[in-house]
């Protein structure tokens, strides 16, 4: 049974928090939504709305993974880097 089944819902608030602004790929930076996801978003009825917001949601937490991994390798670069230096430093 959908979430909109088991509530009423009247209606689903944008996702958007005012960034505007695509990027490369054509997802929001703001909230994540594509292109036509914006530009439709008025025409959807709730249950695609909900579906839009569950794609934003998992679009973010892979943007978040990928950034994590990102620092991850960054700062096992840096320490590699130090070990390295510290050798000819004795």
């Amino acid at each position: 049974m959908l979430q909109t089944e088991l509530f009423e819902i009247d209606d689903v608030e944008s996702p958007c928090v005012g960034t505007c602004q695509s990027g490369p790929r054509g997802y929001c930076s703001g909230c994540l939504r594509s292109r036509e996801e914006r530009f439709y978003w008025k025409d959807l009825n709730q249950v695609q709305k909900i579906k839009v917001i569950s794609l934003c949601a998992m679009r973010k937490k892979k943007l978040l993974s990928r950034k994590a991994k990102q620092q991850e390798d960054e700062l096992l670069k840096e320490i590699k880097q130090q070990t390295q230096l510290s050798f000819f430093n004795d």
